[in-house]
Formats: structure tokens, C-alpha cells, sequence
């Protein structure tokens, strides 16, 4: 557009200087070519237009912006029309009680109130996008600047809304993921509304006040000392079950052997080791008494 003005004012002072001084006549013809060149050029250069991967053009007319989007690639247009890229690619917005990690600098965490009356710290990441042919409705009712206008106060306003169902430590712990369900979906609608689509929604930090957190973990470290201990009484039952059977097995094998020898086995039993003591190569003396069991004595 600038080049088309441009090569008009140099058409207009060729023909111009004609009429104030006659010795620039010859430099009249000259003027206007260049002229006509630069607004040819112009006009030419400003009716093509490149919208990169991932945008889309919005064509504006004198202040009013068109309905039609233009999308990736080269396109041909009006040359009298400005053109403004938007991004349609995800982005996030992430609000967090680090100072360097969220879109505001400083605290930027949620605060709501639980059922319960509990203030409750939440840090949140939306990823959304823009709707490319709701695009031109965007730039005409709010503007490029939506994140600050449309992201950030209906996330904020619509977790503090959905929080008020739920205790805090319900939040922290069992309606977690039922919490994010449903605020998903009340952002989701109301994005909708307003040329974006919600892609997702992730809750990064659910903290409670230290006074809730402190009885919290003081549950979780007795329940895991009973469980510990039921461990310990779990093995020593077990323990007990297996002395038990052991106890059980020598007696059984006792009463078997009790029942089994009987006077005449442990006479042939006797006359075999006499047997092999006498065989033996040490020099031994046997003595048989009046009992049933002989005494041996070794000479060595």
C-alpha cells in the first residue's frame, strides 16, 4: 500500500513540475514512468500475501474486517486490504505460585474456598487454541489480546465456582480427577462461546493450608505404622504356623519309630553291630553280662 501512494506522489510531481518551470520539461516523462513503475510494483506486491504454517490472515477493508480467513500458503488479494496473522497453534496459559513458572510474574496461583471453609492453592495450565474461522469474530469483538481478556479470568472464575462442591481434602486426594472433569468442562463451554477450543486442562499443584496438611500426613504415617505392624504380625503367625508343623512332624515321626521297634528288632539290631565290631581290625575285648546289651572295651 505504501509503494502504490508512493509511485502516485511521483506521477503527481512529474506532472506537476511541468506546469511551475518549463526548463524540467524534459524531465517530465522520466517522473511519471518512474512513477507508474513504483505504483505498479506497489500495487503488485501488496495484492500478494503469505500466511505462514500454523497462522491465519484476517483481511481488513478500510476498518472493517471480512468474514473469509485466509489460511497457510501464498494468496492473491486486494491490494487496498491489510492483512493481520493470528496463531492458531496450541498455547498455554499457566497460572502458578512460582514466581518464574506462570505467565504473571510473581504468585500468580488460584485461591479458592473448599466446602469446608478451607483456603485452597491452586496452580493450573489451560491449552487452548484458536478456532480459525472464529477468527475474525475474535480480532472484531475482543481483540488478539483474548488471553488476558477471555483465558485467564474465566479459568480463575470458573475453578473458584466448582470448588465451593468439594472439601479440601477431597480436592487434594479422592475428587481430584472428578474436580478437573468439571471444571473442564464449564471452561470448555464458555470457550466455545468465544472462538476457542479448549484442548486441555491440567492441574498441576493442589495445596491446603498447613494446619490441614500437617493432620493429613500424621493419618498417612499412622495407617502405614498398622500396616507395618500387621505386617509383623502376619510373619510371626506365620512363624508360629510353621514351629507348629515342624513340632507336629517330629512327633509323628517319634510315635512311628515307638510303635515300629519292638525286643526281638533290637536283639537283631545288637547282633549286628557285634557282628561288624568283631570284623573290625582294632583290637577290642567283648564281655557279655547277664543283660540283653554286651559292654565293649577298646584296647588301645
Amino acid at each position: 500500500m505504501g509503494f502504490i501512494i508512493f509511485g502516485i506522489l511521483i506521477y503527481v510531481i512529474g506532472t506537476t513540475i511541468a506546469k511551475i518551470n518549463f526548463k524540467f520539461q524534459f524531465l517530465v516523462n522520466p517522473i511519471k514512468i518512474l512513477g507508474a513503475a513504483v505504483a505498479i510494483l506497489g500495487f503488485l506486491a501488496a495484492s500478494v500475501v503469505q500466511i505462514d504454517a500454523g497462522n491465519v490472515g484476517i483481511k481488513k477493508l478500510f476498518g472493517s474486517v471480512q468474514n473469509d480467513v485466509l489460511y497457510s500458503g501464498l494468496h492473491i488479494i486486494n491490494p487496498l486490504m491489510d492483512v493481520t496473522e493470528v496463531e492458531t497453534r496450541t498455547q498455554n496459559y499457566t497460572m502458578s505460585g512460582v514466581h518464574s513458572e506462570g505467565n504473571v510474574q510473581g504468585d500468580d496461583a488460584i485461591r479458592v474456598l473448599s466446602a469446608d471453609g478451607l483456603e485452597v492453592t491452586i496452580d493450573l495450565t489451560v491449552l487452548f487454541r484458536l478456532i480459525p474461522q472464529d477468527a475474525p469474530n475474535m480480532l472484531r469483538q475482543t481483540g488478539l489480546d483474548y488471553k488476558d481478556k477471555i483465558v485467564r479470568p474465566i479459568a480463575r472464575t470458573k475453578i473458584r465456582d466448582n470448588a465451593v462442591y468439594y472439601d479440601a481434602v477431597a480436592l487434594y486426594s479422592t475428587k481430584r480427577d472428578e474436580f478437573q472433569a468439571r471444571i473442564y468442562k464449564s471452561i470448555e463451554d464458555e470457550f466455545k462461546k468465544r472462538g476457542l477450543m479448549l484442548e486441555n486442562l491440567l492441574i498441576r499443584n493442589i495445596s491446603l493450608p498447613s494446619s490441614v496438611k500437617s493432620a493429613i500426613e500424621a493419618k498417612i504415617n499412622a495407617e502405614q505404622e498398622a500396616q507395618k505392624m500387621q505386617f509383623v504380625l502376619q510373619k510371626e503367625r506365620q512363624e508360629a504356623d510353621r514351629k507348629r508343623v515342624e513340632a507336629q512332624g517330629i512327633a509323628d515321626y517319634q510315635k512311628i519309630i515307638s510303635e515300629s521297634l519292638t525286643d526281638k528288632q533290637l536283639q537283631y539290631e545288637q547282633i549286628k553291630t557285634m557282628k561288624e565290631l568283631a570284623q573290625s581290625t582294632n583290637s577290642k575285648i567283648i564281655i557279655m553280662g547277664k543283660g540283653n546289651s554286651p559292654m565293649i572295651l577298646d584296647t588301645k
